[in-house]
């Protein structure tokens, strides 16, 4: 009886009929992570400009394009308010995006101006390097618990 060979080595072709696709789980959006955020910036770079949007229809598109994740009012709202927040902060207005109530809801409006498709663009920039730091801190741990 020999010792194995440290290494795998080459694989076998893939056993006919296995699942190409490797699924991942579900995910509950969360307030504050950047993943969550990346996504909410990414749909709000698309809507339109200078009319209220109902954030229960922003969730609502959310769910429906990541069906791996579910995103809840609160959590966009969070999100969105955070997007506002750094527009006070960058431009020193708070007219970026505006909250109000509809008869239907919540709505948010994004301002109708040449500044807000490149400032989204940062800030889309901003969350996925901070989404991939989080990436990188989780491969660099060597146990489940996180310890060193």
């Amino acid at each position: 009886m020999s010792g194995a060979d440290p290494g795998l080595g080459d694989l076998r072709p893939a056993v006919p009929g296995m699942p190409v696709e490797l699924l991942t789980p579900p995910v509950v959006a969360e307030s504050g992570d950047p993943f969550t955020a990346l996504r909410v910036v990414d749909l709000i770079a698309r809507v339109p400009r200078g009319r209220p949007i109902r954030i229960a229809d922003l969730v609502a598109r959310l769910n429906a394009t990541h069906l791996d994740w579910l995103f809840g009012q609160r959590v966009v709202e969070d999100a969105l308010l955070q997007l506002g927040a750094n527009w006070n902060a960058d431009f020193r207005s708070t007219g970026g995006l505006t909250f109000g109530e509809s008869e239907r809801g919540a709505t948010v409006t994004l301002e109708d101006s040449v500044r807000v498709d490149p400032w989204l663009v940062g800030q889309a920039r901003r969350l996925a390097a901070e989404s991939r730091e989080v990436l990188a801190d989780f491969s660099r741990r060597d146990r489940i618990t996180g310890d060193g």
